[in-house]
């Protein structure tokens, strides 16, 4: 079974109640908060309902074994803002049409390489 990354990338304010719940379930309080968890059918519900505040994706073991660095407690790591930016688009468009949110497949890596 793959791991999901999955890191927060908008703030708090006017967020939706029930995505901020999904946050917290998550443990994603802060931007720049990294989880690794195992894709299930769950994880991925859960993921639907937060889309337009994280960015997704399989994170492979050469990344994860870079992010025990930066470990903050069970599979919660911190990062710094990526050096070079965010992409062109911004946080507020999908990967799909330029921007940082959303699904981004095993792109996943090359983004965290950038904010370790």
């Amino acid at each position: 079974m793959s791991k999901l990354a999955i890191i927060r990338i908008r703030g708090g304010i006017g967020v939706p109640h029930k995505v901020l719940a999904t946050l917290d379930m998550l443990q994603l309080k802060k931007k720049n908060k990294c989880i690794v968890r195992e894709s299930s059918s769950t994880m991925q519900g859960m993921v639907q309902k937060v889309k337009d505040y994280v960015t997704y994706g399989e994170v492979d073991e050469e990344t994860i074994k870079l992010l025990e660095t930066r470990k903050k407690s069970d599979n919660l790591y911190t990062l710094q803002n990526p050096r070079g930016g965010f992409e062109r688009k911004g946080i507020k468009l999908d990967f799909n049409a330029g921007g940082v949110i959303g699904y981004r497949g095993a792109k996943i890596n090359e983004l965290i390489k950038k904010m370790i």
